[in-house]
């Protein structure tokens, strides 16, 4: 069929604006959490609404909780590997992401209440509490209290005594003119910009979604302010209590990330002048060592098996930066669990 030019350009017109209009569309469709979980809150007390997050699975349940700072979505990546043999949850605790902000009740004892609530409201029946940096305190004050409700407890780099003071390292590197490593800021304000300094700088990244629920998103997409204000941070936790796991009977993992040399610690963390400053370095690694071995002995006070893992050259989010052989651990961990009806 003939068509005339003038017919043909205006064709060629709608077409291209129709093109345009799409990609405009795609371009500005809102971001979507590709991780395949569903999201529910549970109330735990008045006015007081945690965000729990559900991955499935079959199995043994697991319930996930994330270090100072983070929320449930810091698991979005490394949750799902866990389906194949366990239902699994996350829970972000009060003053973070799409949980509530209250003032207060950000005592260690109300911490622990928390999960036990969101355990009861959802009947999550005999689950392993799984928990990363200060989370370590909650799931032992949990296991500590409530010893029939759980299957057991994994430490991810969670064995830390929060009352020892480590200022005085810092003082000695601060005296010796070493710092740490700052890497280049972001190229930009975008969240991808974000994740590729983090992967830059770790060698891992936070998921999207973990710094989506943890920083407000602007108008034009960029990373906008950080959600938790500093009151939250001012009380959390707040006095520390020395960890006591003599009183906990139910099987315990411990993964613990573990600096390979001083010479890995001054060449990737620290920057100095002069050969000289090695000295201090050596020092706080030493040290710093001395008080893992610590940790690591008190809690074989437990009255339940433990196991300790060291991941020698790992990084403090030991299941970001060596998801492999933290899920070949708690695999095995899992395997070697007591059934309980």
């Amino acid at each position: 069929m003939f068509v005339k030019p003038i017919v043909r350009k205006l064709l060629v017109s709608v077409a291209l604006a129709f093109l345009f209009a799409l990609a405009c569309t795609r371009k500005s469709a809102p971001w979507h959490d590709p991780s395949p979980h569903r999201v529910q809150f549970v109330t735990v007390e008045d006015g007081v609404r945690l965000e729990v997050l559900d991955w499935g699975g079959s199995g043994p349940n697991v319930v996930l909780l994330g270090g100072s700072g983070n929320t449930a979505h810091i698991y979005d990546d490394f949750a799902p590997n866990l389906t194949s043999f366990c239902h699994v949850y996350g829970i972000t605790r009060r003053g973070f992401g799409a949980s509530s902000r209250p003032e207060g009740g950000y005592s260690g004892q109300r911490l622990a209440d928390d999960i036990v609530r969101v355990i009861d409201s959802l009947r999550i029946a005999s689950p392993v509490l799984i928990g990363h940096s200060m989370a370590g305190g909650e799931i032992t004050t949990v296991a500590d209290q409530h010893p029939d409700r759980l299957l057991g407890l994994v430490y991810l780099d969670a064995l830390r005594d929060p009352t020892r003071d480590y200022s005085q390292i810092s003082k000695e590197l601060e005296t010796a003119h070493v710092h740490p490593v700052t890497p280049a800021d972001p190229k930009d304000d975008s969240f991808a910009a974000y994740r590729e300094w983090q992967l830059q700088r770790n060698g891992f990244a936070f998921p999207e979604s973990e710094l989506r629920n943890t920083y407000e998103s602007n108008p034009d997409g960029t990373i906008g302010r950080y959600t938790t204000p500093d009151s939250v941070f001012d009380v959390l936790a707040r006095p520390p209590q020395k960890r006591d796991y003599s009183s906990i009977h139910v099987p315990i993992l411990a993964i613990v990330s573990l600096p390979k040399s001083a010479a890995e610690i001054i060449s990737r963390k620290y920057q100095f002048n002069d050969t000289d400053q090695r000295a201090p370095v050596e020092d706080a690694f030493t040290k710093v060592v001395a008080y893992i071995h610590v940790d690591e002995k008190s809690v074989q006070n437990a009255g339940a098996p433990v196991r300790v893992v060291e991941l020698p050259g790992s990084d403090h989010y030991v299941y970001l930066a060596s998801p492999d052989d933290v899920l070949r651990e708690v695999r095995a961990f899992f395997i070697g669990l007591p059934s309980r009806s």
